[in-house]
């Protein structure tokens, strides 16, 4: 997970490198031809592009500094934590939800990530198998029982072995506390 995420970065910081030393420069060059440069769209444009990739690129080479740092021996081997793939049993509903905890960087709510720095997240972080979380979330407080932990551990075993790594299912389509939320509503009206 962290070196596909470095990875995407790292293109992305080729990408950018690229259109501030190359493209962008070029296209200053022919508006700098045009003439009077205080009315020449072409070249605010350009310059403003500019400024933008400058900050993208100091934004990502941060990231990816914040990447060299993570020390996967320090992440737990018995409990939740980042890159872990967890199911939970959400107590008032009965429904089953498999997430896996990632960096910001990493987020696809469709995928089935959440954000180790989100409410969820924070909430499953270092609890093991068995064990309850409460979330205190904006439509109320979800009480989740954590079923079953594969830690980025084992899945780094696995994909060493050459074994297929665990599927991240979207939430189920039943019951959910969504579902609830939109229900409140409209009895609410």
């Amino acid at each position: 997970m962290i070196e596909e995420i470095r990875e995407r970065l790292s293109k992305e910081v080729q990408q950018l490198n690229h259109e501030l030393h190359v493209v962008l420069p070029e296209v200053l060059q022919k508006a700098r031809e045009l003439g009077d440069l205080r009315e020449n769209a072409d070249f605010q444009a350009a310059i403003e592009r500019q400024q933008f990739i400058q900050a993208r690129l100091s934004h990502l080479r941060d990231r990816l500094g914040r990447l060299s740092s993570i020390d996967t021996n320090k992440i737990p081997r018995d409990r939740v934590g980042l890159g872990s793939i967890v199911t939970v049993l959400d107590l008032e509903t009965q429904d089953r939800e498999v997430f896996e905890l990632v960096i910001p960087d990493a987020m696809d709510v469709d995928a089935g990530h959440i954000s180790v720095s989100s409410p969820l997240g924070q909430a499953l972080l270092g609890l093991q198998q068995g064990e309850e979380a409460g979330v205190q979330l904006p439509f109320g407080t979800r009480r989740l029982k954590i079923e079953r932990i594969q830690t980025i551990h084992v899945q780094l075993e696995n994909n060493r072995a050459g074994s297929a790594p665990a599927e991240v299912k979207k939430p189920s389509k039943g019951k959910t506390s969504k579902g609830k939320r939109k229900k409140a509503k409209k009895k609410k009206d």
